[in-house]
């Protein structure tokens, strides 16, 4: 009996990576419906095309691979989602996870591992490379670890608050591209700079750039 097909969105904002990745995996007769260069872009392929899997990065512009992740869980027929990323490091693993990830490889992985990650996902399993098992394993046995990373304590509307001060919008614009008030959007941004533990906007986009969340 033939493999069931898979319909796969790749989002990378790295044209080189998703045109290898599309080649990749359409030589082992996957089906690759569509690319997305960021995270807004993304969510809206998904949202027409319907994809079974979306292959996501964690870094992207406009709206990082976490905050995509989420998003693509709330959709009324959600696809699955697996990361496909550089970071290794257990926070983001866990942030993936609790955002609604099915599985996490990192770009280091062989190819096969990829494949085989895909099908696993698209079977309606979880996928994790044995760094993201090791991390997964450790935070059962030790529920209550705090990894110290404000970003994940941030809500959603703080989170895309987050980005577009770290994209250089002002508050002004902000305030417009979210429809809300000059001084909601205001009180938001006092906020993401508390929890973060940043003063400034300057601070800010050193803290996402150091944490990866930013190109």
């Amino acid at each position: 009996m033939s493999e069931p097909s898979v319909r796969v969105l790749i989002a990378d904002d790295h044209t080189m990576v998703r045109e290898s990745l599309a080649g990749l995996l359409r030589g082992a007769g996957i089906d690759v419906v569509a690319q997305a260069a960021d995270g807004v872009q993304t969510l809206q392929r998904a949202q027409e095309l319907q994809p079974d899997v979306v292959v996501t990065d964690l870094s992207m512009p406009g709206l990082n691979g976490l905050e995509v992740v989420r998003r693509l869980r709330e959709l009324a027929r959600a696809p699955r989602v697996l990361v496909l990323t550089m970071h290794q490091e257990d926070e983001y693993i866990l942030q993936a996870v609790r955002a609604g990830a099915s599985g996490y490889v990192v770009k280091d992985s062989p190819a096969a591992e990829l494949l085989a990650a895909v099908r696993e996902v698209h079977a309606g399993r979880g996928y994790f490379g044995p760094q993201a098992a090791r991390a997964l394993a450790e935070q059962l046995r030790h529920p209550g670890r705090d990894l110290g990373d404000p970003y994940g304590r941030l809500t959603a509307r703080e989170r895309e608050v987050f980005h577009l001060i770290a994209d250089a919008l002002t508050t002004k614009e902000i305030a417009r591209r979210l429809a809300i008030s000059v001084k909601t959007a205001e009180n938001h941004r006092a906020r993401v700079l508390d929890k973060l533990g940043v003063r400034n906007s300057a601070e800010l986009v050193r803290y996402a750039s150091r944490k990866g969340l930013v190109d």
